[in-house]
This record gives C-alpha cells, structure tokens and sequence, in this order.
C-alpha cells in the first residue's frame, strides 16, 4: 500500500470519528478547544490502537489468509464502505438529538469504540499486505486527531451541513481502495 492510498484510507476510516465530533461541536455554544483537543485526541488514539490488534490477529492468522488478502481487503473495506454510505441513505445517525456539550470520559470511551472497529480489521488487511505499521497507524492516528478537531469547529461553527456528506465520501474512498487493492492482488 502506496502512501497515496494510506492518506486516502486514514481519511475514509476518520469519517464516523469526524461525524461524531460535529455532533459533539454542535452540542457547544461556544467553542471549547480544550474539549475539541481531548475528543479528537481519543478518536485519534482508538483509530491507530485498532489497527494494532487487528494487524496482530492478523499475523497470527496470516499463512491461512495470505493467498487470499486482496480479496479479504476488498471484501471488509467493501463492507465498511458500503455501510457508512447505507447509513447516510438510511439517514440513521449515532445521535439523533443534538444533546447539551459536556465533556463525558465514558461517552468518549464508548464513541471511540464505536467509531474505531472498523480500524480493526483494517489492521488485519496490513498484516496479510505486510504493510509498515508503525507508519500506518502513526498516519491514521494523526489524520483522525486533526480530521476530528476540524470536525468539533464545523460542527460549532456551520451545524450539520457536512455531516452526511463526510461519512458518504468517505464510504466511498473505502470501497474505492478495497477495489484498487482486489485489481493490485489479481493483476
């Protein structure tokens, strides 16, 4: 995996984590950086600690999935995509009503869960692509903090304008690399 298509993944995994900090800005009267920095630093930090397991569930499995990793990328970024881009049509949101701003650990905790599994079977994908991890998750991490921190500020500042746009482009980019990556594999 090139870096081009590593930029592009980070972005396309960054979506929910982003669509959540909107919400999140969209909860403050006032912006409160202090809260957009803890926010965007626990998604950024689930996005990359996900991969981490994944890529080791992934070596462990590695000699039974190696033969077939470009259709396993294609067939879990196909289906992380396609589900992002099915809940925006479906128009299901993880939070429907736009609660009062307070900066909640545990809340935190669960979202970053939520918005990070899939991170963990892209972490599988690396290990059967034998791509650089460390790079991988650095990247991830980094676009996912800065991805979500612009997230809290749109949200405060524009509302949900971009919300669902975000999480439908970013379904797309990730089922556009699952293809690249089954065309790389099978050609």
């Amino acid at each position: 995996m090139g870096i081009i298509e590593l930029l592009l993944l980070s972005l396309g995994l960054a979506m929910d984590a982003f669509s959540v900090s909107v919400c999140k800005g969209l909860s403050m009267k006032r912006i409160d950086y202090r809260g957009a920095a803890v926010t965007a630093l626990f998604f950024g930090v689930f996005q990359a600690g996900m991969p981490l397991i994944g890529y080791f569930l992934g070596s462990y499995f590695e000699r039974f999935i190696s033969a077939y990793s470009h259709w396993i990328a294609f067939a879990l970024l196909g289906f992380i995509g396609g589900k992002m881009i099915y809940e925006v049509i479906k128009g299901e949101d993880e939070d429907d009503g736009v609660k009062e701003y307070k900066l909640d650990i545990k809340e935190l905790l669960i979202l970053s869960i939520a918005t990070s599994i899939d991170a963990l079977a892209v972490g599988v994908i690396f290990a059967a692509q034998k791509t650089n991890l460390i790079l991988s998750v650095s990247v991830i991490g980094g676009i996912t903090f800065v991805t979500c921190l612009i997230g809290v500020i749109i949200g405060n500042r524009f509302g949900t304008r971009y919300e669902k746009k975000a999480q439908l482009a970013g379904g797309a980019v990730l089922c556009l690399i699952g293809v690249k990556l089954l065309l790389d594999g099978l050609l």
